[in-house]
C-alpha cells in the first residue's frame, strides 16, 4: 500500500488521486520514458500514470515535450528508453496491425480541428464511421445526427468548413473525434485560437463528454485556469522532467516555483526567457576587449 502523501522530484501531494490508482491498473503509464529529436533531448525520465475515465491535463511550456507524449501514446513515435503502454499493451512492441487496432480505441481533437475542408460537417463526422464500420446507411445518418447534438450544430449539418467559425469548427473536430466513441481521447491545446465564449463552450462540452462516454482523456494545454475547472489531475513537464504535479485544487494552492510561475505567467523564474547558448559577448566577439 503507498503512503499517503508521495513526492516525486517536487510534485505535489495528490492522496484522492492516488487512491483511484491503487483502486484500478492504470490506463497509460509512462515508465522511464526518454526521448529525443536527433542530439536535443526531449524527455529525459518521465513517469506518470493515468487512471481509466479521468481527464488528465499535461502543461509546460512550448517545446516541453507535451506533444510529444501525445506522439508516443499513439505510436507515431516510440521512446529511445523507457516503456509506454496504453490498455495495458506496450506500445513499442505493438505490430503494424495490434497499433491500428488500439488508434481505432482512441479519438483526436487536433491543435486546430483539422477538418477536410471539401467535405461538410455531416461528412466530416460521418468520416470515421464509413472508414471502420459497416453500419447501414439509415444507422450512419442517426449516429452523426447525435454526434452533432451532443456538440449544438446538429442545424450545421450541411455546411461546409469555410462557412463555419472557428469555435464551431472546434466543435464539429470534436463531434468527429467521439463518432467512434473512443476508449481514449487525446486533446492537443483544444483551446487555442478561440474567443472566451467559444473557449468556454469546447471546455464545457470536454467535461460532459468525458464524463457521459466515461473516456480517459490526455488534454495537452498552455490555458492554466479553464483547464483547471475541467481537469481532474494535472502533470506539469519541464526540462524533460515530471516536476510538479497535482488536483487542480492543489495546484490552485501550490507554492511550487514552477506552479507559480506557470500559472501567474512570470517572466522570471524556474523556466528562463534565453534558450542556453554561448556567451553573448564571446558571439559577438567582444570577448576580452575592454571599454576605455
Amino acid at each position: 500500500m503507498l503512503p499517503c502523501r508521495v513526492r516525486l522530484n517536487r510534485c505535489l501531494t495528490s492522496p484522492c488521486f492516488l487512491a483511484t490508482i491503487l483502486a484500478s491498473d492504470p490506463f497509460i503509464q509512462f515508465d522511464d520514458v526518454h526521448f529525443r529529436y536527433g542530439n536535443r533531448p526531449i524527455l529525459d525520465g518521465v513517469s506518470l500514470s493515468i487512471p481509466q475515465g479521468k481527464l488528465v491535463a499535461i502543461m509546460g511550456g512550448s517545446g516541453s515535450g507535451k506533444t510529444t507524449l501525445l506522439r508516443l501514446i499513439a505510436g507515431q513515435l516510440h521512446a529511445d528508453r523507457g516503456r509506454v503502454t496504453v490498455a495495458g499493451q506496450d506500445v513499442q512492441q505493438l505490430n503494424t496491425a495490434g497499433l491500428y487496432a488500439l488508434r481505432r480505441r482512441m479519438g483526436m481533437l487536433f491543435q486546430f480541428g483539422a477538418l477536410f475542408t471539401d467535405l461538410s460537417v455531416f461528412d466530416n463526422v460521418a468520416f470515421p464511421l464509413r472508414e471502420h464500420t459497416q453500419l447501414s446507411p439509415s444507422m450512419l445518418q442517426d449516429l452523426v445526427r447525435m454526434k452533432l447534438q451532443a456538440v449544438g450544430l446538429r442545424g450545421a449539418a450541411s455546411l461546409m468548413p469555410a462557412e463555419l467559425s472557428g469555435g464551431m469548427a472546434r466543435r464539429v473536430a470534436l463531434a468527429r473525434a467521439i463518432a467512434l466513441d473512443p476508449a481514449l481521447m487525446l486533446y492537443d491545446e483544444p483551446f487555442t485560437g478561440l474567443d472566451p465564449i467559444s473557449l468556454g463552450t469546447i471546455a464545457l462540452l470536454i467535461k460532459q463528454l468525458n464524463q457521459a462516454l466515461g473516456t480517459t482523456a490526455v488534454m495537452v494545454t498552455h490555458d492554466v485556469h479553464v483547464s483547471l475547472s475541467v481537469v481532474d489531475y494535472v502533470y506539469f513537464v519541464a526540462q524533460g522532467k515530471v516536476v510538479a504535479q497535482g488536483t487542480p485544487d492543489e495546484v490552485r494552492t501550490s507554492t511550487d516555483p514552477f506552479v507559480r510561475q506557470f500559472i501567474d505567467g512570470a517572466p522570471d523564474g524556474p523556466v528562463r526567457l534565453h534558450y542556453p547558448a554561448a556567451d553573448f559577448a564571446a558571439d559577438l566577439g567582444l570577448q576580452g576587449i575592454q571599454h576605455a
